[in-house]
């Protein structure tokens, strides 16, 4: 044991008891060596997992998303990753980043549209549209969605039963995006995500749009797959 000049035992180093002070203040188990506190991992967590955050649905993941929107942008970083946030509708996900030619793993999974879905999509987001226009909430139901969708089936198709499955499958993966929310109490209604807004480009929407025209000057969907590239949307 070493003396200081003011007589004061000073331990050795190996003697010393550092665990406490060592230990990340924001250690929240065995093992655990990650920097952010709680309820940022809790963010973090939901918006891999996806589809979205959204401040109706995670009220209180929202806020620690625009808090800590410098820390969370970093770390998706690290994964080749952009968190896309907008305020105004309280709307938070993320997608791949932009890396050019630079090849990187994906994440994030991809889906692919069919051609009903694109129409869907399209209607679903001229929908959204409107009703923010008049400052009402975007509800539609599946008998309106089906009835819209019905104006694309061609006269000359004989399986309308394969077509209704169609249109229902198309709706299930809508859902399975968080795009249509089942409204409380109801077995058929459901709300447009703000989502919509953020999920899709200017461009996307244009071609979207192109297609749609396409189909009500009368083109097959026959004639349409053999020159429209594939359609795809992240997550």
């Amino acid at each position: 044991m070493n003396w200081s000049e003011n007589n004061e035992a000073i331990m050795p180093a190996e003697a010393q008891t550092p665990d406490a002070a060592q230990t990340p203040a924001n250690t929240l188990f065995t093992g655990d060596s990650g920097e952010l506190v709680l309820d940022t991992r809790r963010a973090l967590v939901q918006l891999l997992a996806g589809p979205s955050l959204d401040g109706r649905r995670h009220p209180k993941l929202w806020p620690i998303v625009v808090r800590d929107e410098a820390v969370i942008r970093r770390r998706l970083a690290e994964l080749f990753l952009e968190l896309v946030i907008d305020r105004d509708v309280q709307v938070a996900f993320t997608r791949q980043a932009d890396t050019g030619d630079l090849e990187v793993p994906l994440l994030l999974r991809r889906a692919q549209l069919t051609f009903i879905d694109s129409i869907l999509l399209l209607h679903l987001r001229q929908r959204l549209t409107q009703a923010d226009s008049q400052g009402d909430r975007a509800v539609v139901s599946t008998d309106e969605i089906m009835e819209f969708l019905t104006l694309y089936e061609r006269a000359s198709n004989t399986d309308h039963a394969g077509f209704v499955k169609r249109v229902h499958a198309s709706i299930e993966k809508i859902k399975k995006h968080s795009i249509l929310q089942k409204i409380r109490s109801s077995e058929d209604r459901f709300e447009i995500s703000p989502t919509m807004k953020l999920l899709f480009s200017a461009e996307e929407i244009q071609a979207l749009t192109h297609l749609y025209q396409r189909m009500a000057g009368n083109e097959t969907p026959a004639q349409l797959a053999q020159t429209e590239p594939d359609e795809e949307g992240d997550q």
